[in-house]
């Protein structure tokens, strides 16, 4: 069995890049809270989708059709404002040579993460936060959105607003789902599709990805947390693997059913010839981290006003 480090997965930033980051100094996994997602939002959801010189254009005001919780929150300060979204992404993507992550490298400026795609009714799924131990992005110890170390104010589909505003999940939207129709008892219908224009299905496929008339099982991510513990002092927060930080996981290949990208070849109802195909899961990484073809920018350049607390005044950055 293979086993890689998450360590391409981790980056370090250049010391210019913005406002001063949140310093945490948890270092235990713990519980997500979840708010309750009981409220629609205050705008309709609009979204559309063409194709036009070899590109898949995807427009949206990133606003679900599903409830969703109560923003701002304790956990999350922002409030949920429209969008401006028109992404372009490969009509007829491509496996790229080598496979790039989801979190940009070392010596990056900008935001520590970058989207790994946007589900059909417009809205993304944006894994990465922008929250590190010690408020240090050089230290490279990133916590996960799912860890349950600090609050992040994420809702029932496990998403939260951006300080533009912008709401997006971090991991499976469980509203979303259920309005899709996703069942153990089918393969998952397509949910969305991944900034290198790839397909993206949630939990279901069949068990041989070449045969639509074989059972169809969970698919299962091939991430572990490492053993041992973490290291200390300068190098790092110390403590055990447990699932607080992105590198607390490493890929084992064959572990599960699905690559280091949480996604394989196979044929779909939406694809019966065949694809590459992500698949969200249950387990880490839940939504994927890598991506197999060569992703479009999926940072829109006017991206809404900045979110607003209730009172008006801007609110402090919070983690994505």
């Amino acid at each position: 069995m293979l086993v890689l480090g998450v360590t391409a997965l981790v980056f370090a930033q250049p010391r210019d890049r913005g406002p001063r980051m949140r310093k945490h100094t948890v270092t235990k996994a713990g519980s997500v809270r979840l708010v309750p997602a009981t409220k629609r939002p205050q705008a309709k959801n609009r979204h559309n989708v063409r194709i036009t010189k070899g590109e898949r254009v995807l427009g949206s005001n990133g606003i679900p059709a599903h409830l969703v919780g109560a923003f701002p929150n304790s956990g999350n300060p922002h409030t949920i404002t429209e969008q401006n979204y028109d992404f372009k992404i490969p009509a007829d993507p491509e496996p790229a040579h080598r496979v790039s992550p989801v979190h940009y490298d070392q010596g990056t400026s900008g935001p520590p993460n970058r989207p790994l795609g946007i589900a059909l009714n417009g809205v993304l799924f944006d894994p990465g936060t922008a929250e590190f131990w010690n408020g240090d992005r050089d230290a490279n110890w990133n916590y996960e959105a799912l860890g349950g170390s600090i609050d992040l104010g994420l809702d029932d589909n496990h998403a939260h607003v951006q300080p533009t505003g912008a709401y997006h999940y971090h991991g499976l939207p469980t509203k979303y789902l259920a309005e899709l129709g996703v069942s153990r008892n089918r393969h998952s219908p397509q949910v969305g599709w991944a900034a290198d224009g790839f397909p993206i299905y949630a939990l279901y496929g069949y068990k041989d990805p070449r045969d639509p008339s074989s059972q169809v099982i969970e698919m299962t991510s091939s991430y572990r947390l490492r053993s041992g513990k973490r290291p200390s002092g300068k190098a790092g927060p110390g403590g055990k693997y447990d699932g607080a930080f992105l590198r607390d996981y490493e890929f084992a290949r064959g572990r599960g059913t699905l690559d280091e990208c949480n996604g394989r070849f196979c044929v779909t109802p939406e694809f019966p010839n065949g694809t590459y195909a992500y698949f969200l899961t249950n387990k880490w990484p839940v939504v994927p981290r890598n991506f197999r073809g060569t992703p479009a920018e999926l940072r829109s350049e006017t991206r809404g006003q900045q979110g607003q607390r209730r009172d008006g005044r801007r609110p402090p950055r919070r983690g994505r």
